[in-house]
């Protein structure tokens, strides 16, 4: 391997963070999914849970329409984000567009590779799924568009995820901070009494 293809070890703390945060990103915006299908079809929801070490769920009871309750989740899970980056891509947002792209790829490859290979085990939102009815193959579809869907938006960031290396050295070091941090925090919303 040649000196420029080695990871500097602040490229290493970036993608560390970078990954971190996606994954507490990636649950935020897939329980707000949630959260926002309850309250759609007349359901309460009662709790948010948010463990950075473990996965989120939301409980909503009554729950009238489980079905679209738990697929909301994950769609939008990946449309949120994909929204997100479609308006980092303007001029004013620029900047922000390279992690965004990052963060969008992260949850459509998560909420896929959870979804179709969620049947294996019948896992969280899985069971629920199949439980209400959702075929299998509908399951495996989610999962084969979303996932490498994914993985095409991250092809070609690099290792520095389109910043500069004066931009990347820092931001490394206090992504990394704040994904430490976040290790030690666990979030339970309580939304119902």
């Amino acid at each position: 391997m040649s000196d420029s293809n080695k990871m500097t070890v602040h490229q290493i703390a970036l993608a560390i963070a970078m990954l971190g945060l996606s994954w507490v990103g990636m649950m935020v915006v897939h329980e707000l999914g949630h959260v926002i299908g309850g309250m759609l079809t007349g359901g309460t929801v009662q709790r948010v849970v948010l463990p950075v070490l473990g996965f989120s769920r939301t409980d909503v009871k009554p729950n009238p329409s489980p079905g679209i309750v738990v697929w909301a989740g994950p769609v939008i899970g990946v449309l949120l984000p994909l929204a997100m980056w479609g308006l980092s891509r303007l001029p004013k947002l620029s900047y922000f567009e390279p992690a965004m792209r990052f963060f969008a790829g992260f949850c459509l490859v998560a909420n896929g590779a959870y979804i179709a290979l969620g049947t294996f085990e019948r896992v969280g939102d899985v069971d629920v799924m199949l439980s209400t009815g959702t075929p299998e193959w509908v399951l495996w579809l989610f999962g084969a568009i979303t996932a490498p869907f994914g993985f095409f938006m991250w092809h070609g960031l690099g290792a520095r995820f389109g910043l500069s290396r004066l931009r990347s050295h820092w931001l490394a070091w206090i992504l990394l901070a704040v994904t430490v941090a976040l290790c030690f925090v666990d979030i339970e919303i309580e939304l119902h009494h």
